[in-house]
């Protein structure tokens, strides 16, 4: 049988490639993908990662790590008085990484962006939230362009309360609900209204907040396909209708009972969204209770080797465990565009935090949602780097993932230690970029990238194949929409699976579908 194709495609700064994914069994075969080092050094360590629709990449750390190992440009320093190491630095923390080019540049980074957080606005703006110190209230802005010209700007204050360790969310209105943070149990919203904005109390993350430990950090955050939230913080959920203040719903805790996110760290994501088929989310990985304590001491337990899987619409919801070929702590999901899932980066034990992570978990896994539970992992090529605490993954435009980073260190570390903070950049390509797949990698003719669309239409998407083995049940058309990723979670990651009628063809190898897009912003929200 031959594997369908998909199409996914870039639409302002939502993703579209076409491509094959091909169905292997995990019990033959080599190990599959493939691994490339971009750069021996980009200069800082990829703590946040947020893919641009200049097909460009914004990626930084932190301003109190110490001097990093790029120069801001001749003439420019951070004058920083409030900083806790340097209150001179002219070296950078942030650099833009041009794909095309396999190059870096600098950027100046004004407070402290620290376990911080993010989204990209309708306009492809990143706006970039809180941190630590100096930066913990501020909103940072960065305004993609194209002949390098563009950096970092501020609004400080601009958050209303302390954001470190929050989560951001992409509304249908476009704008941004902001969640949590270290002894914040409320959220508020950006841009704001007025100045009287106000934030708003949260009581389920006072609920879920483990004392000295909390566990409900960087809360796993995606809008439903109703317009409401489905939040999960330690090893429970709910879903949350953030404009009337209202829990619609109670899920269960997870199986076992263990803290799923940060600093226990498991990882999440939104299932691809089919047809109207409701949402499902998977959260995979994390330590066990009282994991973060043992390794204070200097015991570092076995992390989770299990997923639970859950129906967000359903009536009755209960959460399906499932098995993972090995434990993983602090690993990054990312939905890849043949609606698979990519899980990567990590340990095997330990926590998240300093020097709390042992183990390195080299080789990804691939989740395929749509076949039998028991078969669904299967187990990728090995990196040779260890990608520990403050590491971090994204999708890029044709079809790679981007990873980076590694610094369990409370500064730049590179000798005489367990894992040096780690410069380098490398690549991952899941097998459908393989040689054996090249006839079967469409090139899109049209729409062209930085389409417009609307909400509710038809789309023809043409485009050009080698092979002749095209037929209506071998394609389809995804969205991707690209995350802000940092500390094992890809805010805003989001899939969807658009319905198709007919293939029809073009002549010279030629073809078109026509595709309906999504009906509204509860959907794929503006942007």
């Amino acid at each position: 049988m031959t594997p369908p194709l998909i199409l996914p495609f870039m639409l302002r700064h939502l993703l579209l490639l076409l491509l094959n994914f091909p169905h292997r069994n995990i019990l033959t075969g080599a190990a599959a993908g493939k691994w490339d080092l971009l750069l021996p050094s980009i200069g800082i360590s990829a703590m946040h990662m947020q893919l641009l629709h200049t097909d460009r990449v914004v990626i930084f750390d932190r301003t109190d790590f110490g001097r990093s190992n790029i120069s801001l440009p001749t003439g420019k320093c951070r004058n920083d008085p409030s900083d806790t190491t340097l209150i001179e630095d002219c070296t950078a923390h942030s650099v833009e990484y041009d794909v095309a080019s396999n190059s870096v540049r600098p950027l100046m980074l004004l407070t402290d962006t620290w376990c911080s957080a993010g989204a990209a606005m309708p306009d492809g703006t990143l706006i970039q939230t809180g941190g630590y110190n100096d930066g913990d209230h501020a909103v940072r802005i960065y305004k993609p362009c194209r002949n390098n010209s563009c950096d970092w700007r501020e609004i400080n204050p601009g958050l209303k309360q302390r954001r470190w360790y929050a989560t951001n969310q992409i509304l249908p209105d476009g704008r941004q609900i902001i969640i949590g943070g270290r002894r914040q149990f409320n959220y508020e919203f950006y841009p704001k209204t007025s100045l009287d904005d106000e934030s708003y109390n949260l009581p389920f993350l006072v609920q879920t907040n483990d004392p000295l430990i909390e566990n409900n950090l960087y809360p796993f955050v995606f809008l439903n396909v109703d317009g409401n939230l489905f939040i999960f913080a330690n090893n429970r959920a709910i879903l949350f209708d953030y404009i009337n203040g209202s829990v619609v719903k109670n899920y269960p805790v997870v199986p076992g009972g263990d803290p799923r996110s940060y600093p226990s760290s498991g990882s999440a994501v939104l299932l691809p969204l089919k047809n109207k088929n409701g949402a499902e989310v998977l959260v995979c990985g994390g330590a066990p209770k009282g994991a973060y304590v043992s390794a204070n001491n200097g015991n570092f337990v076995a992390a989770l080797d299990t997923c639970g899987r859950i129906r967000v619409d359903d009536p009755d919801p209960e959460w399906v465990v499932e098995t993972m070929p090995s434990a993983r702590v602090m690993g990054d999901m990312v939905l890849l565009p043949n609606g698979h899932v990519l899980i990567i980066n990590g340990a095997g034990s330990g926590t998240a935090g300093w020097e709390f992570g042992r183990d390195p978990v080299l080789s990804p896994f691939v989740y395929r949602p749509d076949v039998l539970i028991g078969s669904r992992f299967e187990v990728q090529s090995s990196s040779s780097i260890p990608r520990m605490y403050h590491s971090s993954s994204i999708l890029l435009r044709d079809g790679r993932v981007l990873v980076g980073g590694s610094n369990p260190h409370t500064y730049y570390n590179f000798t005489g230690i367990l894992f040096p903070t780690e410069l380098t950049l490398e690549s991952f390509s899941p097998s459908y970029l393989g040689s054996n797949f090249v006839n079967l990698r469409p090139l899109i003719i049209s729409p062209t990238s930085q389409s417009r669309i609307s909400y509710g239409r038809q789309l023809i998407v043409r485009f050009s194949i080698l092979s002749n083995r095209i037929n209506d049940t071998s394609i389809i058309v995804t969205m991707v929409a690209p995350s802000f990723t940092t500390h094992s979670f890809s805010m805003n990651q989001r899939l969807l699976v658009l319905k198709n009628g007919n293939v029809t063809p073009n002549g010279n190898s030629t073809y078109q579908i026509q595709v309906i897009t999504p009906d509204s912003g509860n959907l794929a929200p503006p942007g």
